[in-house]
């Protein structure tokens, strides 16, 4: 089932105040691949979680990292981009 998101652009929501965007090139044991990644620490900023992410669908993603391994036991949630609803 994960393998439908291989070569997607993914949100990967993190028990930390952390949220991971990018495509998803591999799925390790341990890890998740991400390419042309963006790793934002939500306390940087005042925006939410769910607006990063609507603001990232609306104006693609803000690479700050050509390559991120996530641990999966981090990851809450996966999903793809596109997939991304804003109401």
């Amino acid at each position: 089932m994960l393998e439908d998101f291989l070569n997607h652009e993914v949100v990967l929501d993190l028990r930390s105040p952390y949220v991971c965007l990018g495509k998803l090139a591999a799925i390790h044991e341990v890890y998740f691949e991400l390419r042309d990644a963006d790793l934002h620490d939500l306390r940087d900023s005042k925006t939410s979680r769910e607006d990063y992410v609507a603001a990232a669908q609306a104006t693609g993603i803000k690479r700050n990292r050509e390559r991120v391994l996530v641990r999966r036991d981090e990851v809450v949630a996966i999903a793809k981009l596109a997939e991304v609803v804003d109401q």
